[in-house]
């Protein structure tokens, strides 16, 4: 964003392991925002961003979401490892039912751009899809859960984000 002179727009703010905690935290930054905000976001925080632009009325880019309801939470119970920092964390029966809860039963299609990849090996792309039947989405062949053509895709998202 920085490269695109859109710096100012960006805000990518560590979230806790505690789904709630997560939800509080972006809800704060999008309180402060002071404007509209467009949410981005991948894989656990594409789940996030569907239950705040549900909640707030918001646009959001989702890449290789997850899609709660469709998935078997008590398979990810246990200890897990923060992808970029390393921190340890212990994902537990209540943040499963904290995720449940948060979970947008019928999504807007209107809301939402979404971007997978078939070749997802942590989430089917499918069930996202499914999901989000009926929004603007681009089903790329191949790939991985880290949405490997993502730079090929970021000025798809600025226009989305009309900015």
């Amino acid at each position: 964003m920085a490269a695109q002179g859109l710096g100012a727009h960006y805000r990518c703010p560590p979230l806790s392991p505690v789904p709630d905690t997560a939800i509080a935290t972006a809800e704060a930054i999008i309180a402060a925002a002071g404007g509209e905000v467009v949410l981005v976001g991948s894989s656990l925080g594409g789940h996030y961003a569907t239950c705040l632009a549900e909640k707030h009325d918001l646009r959001a880019v989702l890449i290789n979401p997850a899609v709660v309801p469709r998935l078997d939470l008590g398979l990810f119970l246990g200890e897990h490892a923060n992808f970029h920092n390393g921190e340890r964390f212990t994902f537990t029966a209540d943040h499963a039912g904290q995720l449940q809860a948060q979970a947008a039963v019928c999504p807007t299609p209107s809301r939402y751009l979404l971007l997978v990849e078939t070749g997802d090996e942590v989430l089917d792309y499918r069930h996202a899809v499914q999901h989000y039947a009926g929004c603007r989405q681009v089903v790329l062949d191949g790939g991985n859960h880290s949405f490997t053509k993502f730079p090929e895709y970021i000025s798809q998202i600025i226009e989305f984000a009309g900015l």
